[in-house]
């Protein structure tokens, strides 16, 4: 590995240390409503995100849009959605 390129991972790594200490603010943050329907259901089915978009049919940035709340998800997904929340085991056995 390069020099530099291991000074500048050192430094991200002592900045993620300090983030966790509390004594730097991190420059993004992610928040995802554990109430969100698509956050639920895909916890029902124990997944993680690229299985559970996979298994969907989209991308996992679709997936983290709709679990982050900025985009929802429209007709068949939904649907679909709606069939996963209510009976799991049925997408899985598709699957």
């Amino acid at each position: 590995m390069k020099k530099e390129l291991f000074e500048e991972l050192l430094e991200s790594v002592k900045q993620a240390k300090a983030i966790e200490r509390g004594e730097l603010k991190p420059s993004r943050m992610f928040h995802i409503d554990p109430k969100n329907t698509v956050v639920k259901t895909r916890g029902k089915l124990g997944l993680s995100q690229s299985k559970f978009a996979s298994l969907l049919g989209i991308s996992q940035d679709t997936l983290q849009n709709w679990e982050q709340g900025r985009r929802e998800p429209t007709g068949p997904a939904k649907v679909l959605l709606k069939i996963a929340s209510k009976h799991p085991r049925v997408l899985l056995e598709v699957a």
